[in-house]
């Protein structure tokens, strides 16, 4: 038996990421899957909650806080959703 990653679908991602950007006040083409919301683009612990609560909100999922440090990219984000989901 293999386990695999959930995955999140193209409307998805771009859902997440359009939610990041806009909490994090950053135009589409600035944010990378990769690059980091605090060294990169100054996001405050206040805008984590933030990204976390409007997902929660919008995906109907439960996070819980322990994730945001695992949500420190779009990456990070997307395998949060991804495994919240699939609960």
């Amino acid at each position: 038996m293999t386990t695999s990653t959930p995955a999140l679908d193209a409307a998805q991602r771009e859902q997440i990421k359009q939610l990041v950007c806009d909490i994090l006040e950053l135009e589409l083409d600035e944010v990378t899957d990769t690059s980091l919301f605090k060294e990169e683009h100054d996001a405050d612990s206040l805008r984590t909650i933030e990204i976390l609560a409007s997902l929660e909100r919008i995906f109907g999922i439960a996070l819980e806080q322990a994730e945001l440090s695992r949500m420190v990219n779009l990456v990070g984000v997307y395998a949060v959703v991804a495994e919240a989901q699939a609960k």
